[in-house]
């Protein structure tokens, strides 16, 4: 794990800005979209995969590894994206996404690429498959930590649920769950589809701690992260606040973006704010 300093911090708001430009030129390439949801998860990837996780690209099958489910899996331009650039395969492939016959598809599937830890996309399966994995590595002593991103949206499954009371019951303090609280979902606010509030203490009611931070801070999502294993005794929850379309002017907190692929004029706009921020 490094260090918040102030080298690791510019390391992971270059890695977030580069994640974001790759993200916008997929999307646009591929005639792709969920690109709104992509944007606003990049600063917890860059978080995670550049100053909190113990991984190797080298070696992305390395049983001690860290984890990272990426349980809302219709981001998966931006966990691509993050992987290419960390190292786990050439960036060249990302020219592939969600192209006929390629194994970059919009949703991440099984051995799609190096580092991809699961298939996912239905949402609610993410919870529960990491539980399973950090149950599996306390029984085997195993120093794995497993980071889970969900979206607000997620949170109306009931398997999410179950998995959290699964988690709390066992008290696997090496797992994270982090919520990527935009506050919309496909056909609305959040709040208004389904009663989420209060959402951070409804995670405590079924035995986590739970961390309130700024989803686009990455030194703040750092450090909340840096906390895996917990040492209250419980499993990890962040609540990360965000905005959908973060990082462009133009799709920021505007759902059309859920579905709407940028054409020319509006790739030309985000690549020139992106590089001018």
């Amino acid at each position: 794990m490094l260090g918040t300093t102030d080298q690791t911090l510019a390391t992971m708001r270059a890695a977030a800005k580069d994640i974001r430009r790759q993200a916008v030129r997929m999307s646009h390439r591929s005639r792709a979209a969920h690109l709104g949801s992509a944007m606003s998860c990049v600063d917890i990837l860059a978080a995670a995969y550049w100053g909190v996780m113990r991984i190797d690209p080298t070696a992305p099958d390395d049983p001690d590894r860290d984890r990272f489910i990426l349980s809302k899996g219709h981001a998966a331009s931006a966990l691509f994206a993050a992987l290419a650039l960390r190292g786990f395969f050439p960036q060249s492939v990302l020219e592939e996404y969600a192209q006929p016959a390629c194994h970059l598809e919009e949703h991440p599937t099984p051995k799609a690429a190096p580092g991809v830890e699961a298939a996912t996309g239905s949402l609610g399966h993410g919870l529960p498959i990491g539980a399973g994995m950090a149950l599996g590595a306390r029984i085997a002593g195993r120093p794995t930590r497993v980071f889970v991103l969900m979206s607000d949206g997620e949170q109306n499954e009931g398997s999410v649920w179950e998995a959290a009371m699964f988690i709390g019951g066992q008290k696997l303090t090496n797992i994270c769950a982090i919520i990527d609280f935009n506050r919309w979902q496909a056909t609305g606010r959040s709040c208004e589809v389904l009663a989420l509030e209060p959402l951070a203490d409804k995670w405590r009611a079924f035995g986590w701690n739970v961390a309130e931070v700024d989803g686009h801070d990455v030194g703040a999502l750092a450090l909340a992260m840096s906390g895996l294993p917990d040492p209250s005794g419980k499993p990890l929850a962040i609540v990360a606040h965000t905005v959908k379309g973060k990082g462009v002017s133009f799709m920021e907190d505007d759902n059309n973006w859920h579905y709407r692929i940028p054409n020319e004029d509006e790739l030309a706009r985000a690549l020139a704010e992106l590089e001018g921020a």
